[in-house]
């Protein structure tokens, strides 16, 4: 059902790659609920994925851009603001990459190269793209920026590796800009802290489905799905929640204040 929430509203969303991707169901739900949007990725993710499709389904363009290249983020800012004929209402960030995580190098012997490459990738693109908005007046009044993070950023999940240390320094990056762009133009950004999900990326964390079993577990409500995570996303783009910023928001069924569930004890007692 659709409630018209983003009616005449328009944004860009980061990350989508295929029908398996949280930016993938963020983009189709924000389109039900009234939106124009502009679709981007990197190029090598153009290449590889089925962004296309999606595109057509969204009556949206396609604009290649590598958030760690300033000039890739300014050129798309700059190509979104002519398609639109002006700036934007909303942003969502589903950008995520770990080397280390790729090659299963253990934390505790990282390559800083890779280090490095994921730490761009992931959240200082949040930075890059946000300073680069904000000097093109991109984001309209009241606009609205949402970061996906997962709850590694305050735990520790052995097997997540650097991207822990990442989405730590993207929740950073959403408090402090979220500040910046309050103060100057009532922008408010935020970060879901989403349960751990089956996409292309989250498949790629060695012990994948042990972190999804045991959140099931440990979650008094479930996990929630990918299609959820759309549907609170597009509640944070809306006007619904104007004062709600820099926030790390949990959508995790409960599994971020729970100490134990009887499921877990009782499966450890076998």
């Amino acid at each position: 059902m659709a409630y018209n929430l983003l009616k005449g509203k328009k944004g860009i969303i980061f990350g989508a790659l295929n029908d398996q991707s949280i930016a993938w169901k963020v983009a189709q739900r924000a389109v039900q609920e009234g939106a124009e949007i502009v679709l981007s990725n990197a190029p090598i993710a153009l290449r590889m994925g089925e962004l296309n499709k999606l595109a057509e389904e969204c009556n949206a363009p396609v604009i290649a851009a590598d958030v760690t290249n300033n000039d890739d983020i300014n050129n798309l800012l700059t190509k979104t603001q002519e398609h639109f004929n002006g700036g934007v209402d909303f942003i969502l960030h589903s950008i995520g990459m770990s080397v280390n995580v790729r090659k299963s190098i253990h934390y505790t012997e990282n390559n800083y190269d890779f280090t490095h490459k994921g730490l761009d990738i992931s959240a200082l693109s949040l930075h890059r793209v946000l300073q680069a908005a904000m000097k093109m007046d991109v984001i309209n009044e009241w606009g609205s920026v949402v970061a996906l993070t997962y709850i590694a950023a305050q735990r520790v999940f052995p097997d997540y590796n650097d991207m822990a240390d990442n989405k730590a320094y993207l929740e950073s990056i959403a408090r402090n800009f979220g500040y910046q762009y309050g103060v100057k133009k009532q922008v408010r950004i935020n970060t879901v802290s989403q349960s751990p999900t089956r996409t292309t990326a989250g498949s790629g964390v060695k012990g994948f489905d042990g972190f999804i079993n045991y959140a099931e577990k440990m979650s008094p409500l479930g996990n929630a799905s990918a299609d959820q995570c759309a549907d609170y996303c597009v509640t944070l783009f809306s006007d619904l929640t104007r004062m709600v910023t820099m926030q790390n928001l949990f959508h995790d069924g409960g599994f971020s204040f729970t100490g134990v569930t009887q499921a877990v004890i009782e499966q450890m007692e076998k």
